[in-house]
């Protein structure tokens, strides 16, 4: 189903309200101008054949940059706990939060 390429005042105002911003008469004017700016830029994008062009995910020919995942000892408690301001146990206390 084809849909209308141009925005509406109508339609800004419908969204600024969906929104609870209040527009003046001004914004409302230059807001739809500007939408419809943008809908025109993707309507040039639209016009270039890309038939020949492979799909991009990423601008760069990564497969995975993530470590691969090791198991290795934890920290020893004692040295997590040196630094903390207030201790309890072997836990860091905090204060409660509510």
């Amino acid at each position: 189903m084809a849909r209308n390429s141009t925005i509406s005042k109508e339609q800004v105002e419908h969204v600024a309200w969906l929104a609870r911003i209040e527009l003046t008469e001004e914004e409302k004017q230059a807001f739809t101008k500007q939408l419809n700016e943008v809908l025109d830029y993707f309507k040039k994008i639209n016009e270039i054949d890309t038939s020949n062009i492979e799909p991009t995910y990423h601008v760069l020919n990564l497969v995975n940059v993530l470590r691969e995942d090791k198991v290795e000892p934890s920290l020893p408690k004692e040295d997590a706990l040196r630094n903390a301001s207030q201790k309890e146990d072997s836990f860091i206390k905090a204060p409660k939060i509510i």
